[in-house]
């Protein structure tokens, strides 16, 4: 048996067409379904669903043997002991800094202040400001990351962006772009060894669907 684990939601939806292209099928909605581990028309492969930031320890760690997930969660988790074979292109959107639309951020910057900065991001954010020499104040924050420069709890958010309709509704600008983010195959390196036909063929499944949609 071969366990993929997938998140609810956009990464879901938009992996299962590149299943799909496989002849893969998820029986079951997970929307209707309370289950949490799925079957599919493939008598050796199912699907776990975890929350998005669980997906590379369930793989890391064996509670999966592979697993789509964001290039910002992986760097985030930090990816150690995963083989990352592909890029899927699918769930594609970007990091970026977005401020209340009356906040001057390049003066700021310009003028060397110490920026209170919230996100759930800490790793990407610390790692792109300390390349500015832009000196922050981490505040760690797991959602509703508009709130915080409107409330007054900090200048900046580093989060994710996809059409940035949620920061024009809530006042909010991007004033820089991080990096671009979409999903990735991650997959456990001792089930690789240990299932390696299977494995094989399921990371060849991905890799066709993915050129084939590109």
């Amino acid at each position: 048996m071969i366990t993929l684990a997938l998140s609810k939601g956009r990464i879901f939806e938009e992996t299962l067409p590149l299943l799909a292209a496989a002849g893969i099928e998820v029986l079951e909605d997970p929307e209707k379904s309370r289950k949490l581990i799925l079957p599919t028309n493939q008598p050796d492969l199912r699907v776990v669903l975890v929350r998005a930031t669980d997906v590379p320890t369930y793989v890391q760690y064996g509670g999966a043997d592979l697993g789509v997930t964001g290039k910002d969660t992986l760097i985030e988790h930090g990816a150690q002991g995963l083989y990352q074979p592909l890029d899927l292109c699918i769930a594609q959107c970007r990091v970026s800094v977005a401020v209340r639309a009356d906040f001057d951020y390049a003066l700021a910057v310009k003028q060397g202040s110490r920026l209170k900065v919230a996100t759930k991001y800490t790793a990407i954010a610390r790692d792109f400001f300390a390349s500015k020499g832009v000196h922050v104040d981490m505040i760690k924050l797991y959602g509703s990351m508009e709130l915080a420069p409107l409330t007054g709890l900090a200048d900046a958010i580093v989060d994710l962006v996809s059409t940035g309709n949620t920061l024009k509704a809530n006042h909010l600008v991007e004033v820089e772009r991080i990096m671009d983010i979409s999903s990735h195959l991650v997959v456990n390196q001792a089930a690789l060894k240990l299932k390696q036909a299977p494995m094989r063929r399921l990371i060849d499944v991905f890799a066709r669907a993915t050129q084939a949609q590109a």
